[in-house]
């Protein structure tokens, strides 16, 4: 089992810059696939990167291609989204998510989630 605990939410104007970062806990982070994903008030979780265990190949949103970047330490049991150019429609929770060696698109462990507010 592992725990996520993510940082680095907080209030930007558009256009600018934030990095988020989910710590997780155990000794196999290295084999576990993490996701980023993001809930706007009144809208449905939603998939936004992704970053695979094996050969750490990346996935995204459309909408945010481009724009962020998923990357993972796993020296330091972390993951990080770098988000650029950010828009008011980023506005949202941002979790993280991992899971043991499965698929990308399907996650077992969720952490508590950081709000990012994106001001026009």
């Amino acid at each position: 089992q592992v725990q996520l605990v993510e940082s680095g939410g907080g209030l930007v104007q558009a256009g600018g810059s934030l990095r988020l970062s989910c710590a997780a806990s155990g000794r196999t982070f290295s084999s576990y696939n993490m996701g980023w994903f993001r809930q706007a008030p009144g809208k449905e979780r939603e998939f936004v990167a992704a970053i695979s265990w094996i050969d750490g190949s990346t996935y995204y949103a459309d909408s945010v291609k481009g724009r962020f970047t998923i990357s993972r330490d796993n020296a330091k049991n972390t993951v990080y989204l770098q988000m650029n150019s950010l828009k008011p429609e980023d506005t949202a929770i941002y979790y993280c998510a991992a899971n043991y060696r499965g698929s990308v698109w399907e996650y077992d462990y969720w952490g508590q989630g950081t709000q990012v507010t994106v001001s026009s």
